[in-house]
C-alpha cells in the first residue's frame, strides 16, 4: 500500500526558491512522488510513497521556517497514484489573485466535522462550496450553493455579483482539504461579512470522521491524484479521468458515443475542434506505444 499525504501550511518564507532543490532531492531519494507547491506564503500539495519515505519528507517540511505545526491528511492507495515528483515555485499556493487576502491575519471560525451537520442545517446558514464546477459535479453537501466557477480565482467576482443573496445569513464554506477556505473566509471577512465558518480539515476529514449513515454528503469527493475520487472512509471511488479534458467520468460514461479514449468524453466532445481531437488521438497513440514498451510518455500527466 502507498501512503498518501495531503498537506498545506501558510507561513512566510523569506526565500521559497531556495527550498525547492533540497525538497525535490529528498523526495526523489526516498521514492516519494506527487506535487508540492512553494510560494512566499507557504507550501501546499499531495505526495505518495512508502511509510518511511513519507515520514522523511514530512519531517523535512516540518523543519522548514514556520512549519513546525504542519498538519496533513493521510490515506492509502493500492496503486501508485503519481507518475513523478514535482516541486514547483508559485506566486500563491492556492491561486485566488487577491493580494490583500492573508490567512495568517485571520480566518473564519473552524468547525469540527462532528459539528458540521448541525451548523449547515440551521435555517440562518448558507453553505457555499468553494471548489471548481467539475469537482462539485460528482459530490457535495446537501443544500450547498455551487458558484459554478471553473477556477478559484473566479470566486471574488462571483461573490460580488451574488452577495445580496446571503444578506443576514451566516456563511459556512468548505473545500477538499481546507486550504481554499483559509483564503475565502479571510476574503469574506474583509468584505464585511461578520459570521463566517469553514469545515476544519475539509471534506476529506469529514468523510473520514463522520459515519455514512449520519452524513449529509452526497456523492464522491474529487482528489488530485490517481484515485480521482474517494467516498466515506476515504475509500477509492469509481471515477476515472478523461485524459482529454482531465474531468472525472464514471466507467459507464465510456460506453457513450462521445467517448474516445484520450480524445474526448461527453463533457468535452463539443468543446474541442476536429483538429484538437486529431492531435489528442495522435498523443494517445504515443502514450499507448510508450506503455507497451514499459515507459512513461513524455507528455503524459502525473
Amino acid at each position: 500500500m502507498f501512503t498518501i499525504a495531503a498537506l498545506y501550511h501558510f507561513t512566510r518564507f523569506d526565500d521559497h526558491a531556495a527550498l525547492q532543490d533540497p525538497l525535490l532531492s529528498l523526495c526523489r531519494a526516498h521514492g516519494v512522488k506527487g506535487t508540492l507547491l512553494l510560494a512566499a506564503e507557504g507550501i501546499n500539495g499531495t505526495i505518495a510513497g512508502s511509510r518511511p519515505g513519507i515520514d522523511a519528507v514530512l519531517a523535512h517540511i516540518r523543519a522548514l521556517p514556520g512549519c513546525g505545526t504542519l498538519e496533513w491528511k493521510e490515506s492509502t492507495a493500492a496503486q501508485e497514484p503519481f507518475n513523478r515528483m514535482k516541486v514547483r515555485l508559485k506566486r500563491e499556493i492556492v491561486t485566488m489573485g487577491q493580494p490583500d487576502v492573508d490567512p495568517l491575519a485571520r480566518t473564519g471560525h473552524y468547525v469540527d466535522p462532528s459539528e458540521w451537520n448541525e451548523l449547515i442545517l440551521a435555517p440562518d446558514v448558507a453553505v457555499i462550496d468553494t471548489r471548481n464546477d467539475y469537482e462539485v459535479a460528482i459530490g457535495t453537501f446537501e443544500g450547498a450553493v455551487d458558484p459554478e466557477t471553473s477556477s478559484f480565482g473566479e470566486f471574488p467576482a462571483w461573490w460580488k455579483e451574488n452577495k445580496q443573496r446571503f444578506h443576514n445569513k451566516r456563511i459556512a464554506m468548505f473545500c477538499t482539504g481546507g486550504i481554499r477556505c483559509e483564503k475565502s473566509t479571510n476574503y469574506l471577512l474583509g468584505q464585511g461579512v461578520e459570521d463566517v465558518y469553514h469545515l476544519k480539515g475539509g471534506i476529506l476529514q469529514y468523510l473520514e470522521d463522520v459515519p455514512k449513515d449520519e452524513s449529509t454528503w452526497n456523492g464522491e469527493c474529487f482528489v488530485f491524484d490517481g484515485r480521482v475520487s474517494v467516498g466515506h472512509g476515504l475509500v477509492e471511488g469509481p471515477h476515472e479521468l478523461c485524459f482529454a479534458c482531465r474531468q472525472p467520468i464514471l466507467p459507464e460514461d465510456k460506453n457513450r458515443p462521445e467517448y474516445d479514449n484520450g480524445v474526448s468524453c461527453h463533457l468535452c466532445f463539443d468543446k474541442t475542434t476536429a483538429e484538437h481531437k486529431e492531435r489528442f488521438r495522435e498523443r494517445q497513440k504515443q502514450v499507448a506505444l510508450s506503455a507497451a514498451r514499459g515507459e512513461q510518455h513524455i507528455g503524459q500527466k502525473a
